[in-house]
């Protein structure tokens, strides 16, 4: 049984880093679209959610059925749960990577961002890359220290949120309405989702090392 155990906890871990990949590719896609209305490009990250979508539910599932099963305690049970927050993360950020392309194809054929809040969103997508990648990397290495340093990478996207606000409040706004309330909450994908890769990181900090969240 305890061989069992093991065998499925590391599918478990391996899902998670599966996942990972995946929403680092929905993010890439999403982002390019974004800047070039590619059309093709979105609706493929709006396709491949429910990919990710499924594997959060195979994750869900073990969970509970090793929770029913098997009864863990001490660093088994701190796994398990610790594996279902890192999954709720990671399908948020898919889904946050679903919502950029939605507003890809919301406004084509033509491209959403303004062309010059380009430089601003092509770095966004850049560090989020880069957290993505990060959070793949933690989940298959259980690496704590590279999980730390994902705050590091959060604070550069706030400083490109506040770029990008300060691009639409100060002075004038030729674009209209529509296109302020896109770039907007655009931005606002962007940092929420570099928030959820923080989060996976602290929660795999947590599992190597039990200290507490935040500290």
């Amino acid at each position: 049984m305890r061989d069992v155990f093991r065998s499925d906890l590391a599918q478990l871990a391996g899902t998670l880093v599966a996942m990972a990949g995946e929403v680092r590719h929905a993010l890439r896609q999403a982002t390019r679209a974004l800047l070039t209305a590619d059309q093709v490009l979105a609706e493929n990250v709006l396709a491949d959610d429910e990919g990710i979508n499924a594997m959060y539910r195979k994750i869900e599932e073990t969970v509970y059925e090793l929770l029913a099963r098997q009864s863990p305690v001490a660093g088994d049970l701190r796994a398990i749960i610790t594996s279902l927050h890192i999954a709720t993360d990671i399908e948020r950020m898919g889904d946050l990577a679903e919502h950029i392309a939605k507003t890809s194809l919301r406004r084509k054929p033509e491209i959403a961002v303004p062309a010059e809040l380009h430089e601003i969103f092509t770095d966004m997508g850049k560090v989020a890359d880069r957290m993505a990648k990060k959070v793949v990397s933690v989940l298959a290495e259980r690496d704590a220290t590279l999980g730390a340093e994902l705050e590091k990478d959060d604070d550069e996207m706030d400083a490109l949120e506040r770029r990008l606000f300060k691009a639409l409040f100060e002075g004038e706004w030729p674009h209209g309405i529509e296109a302020a309330v896109d770039t907007a909450l655009l931005a606002r994908f962007y940092e929420r989702y570099a928030d959820h890769a923080v989060n996976a990181g602290k929660q795999v900090v947590y599992l190597v090392t039990g200290a507490p969240l935040g500290e």
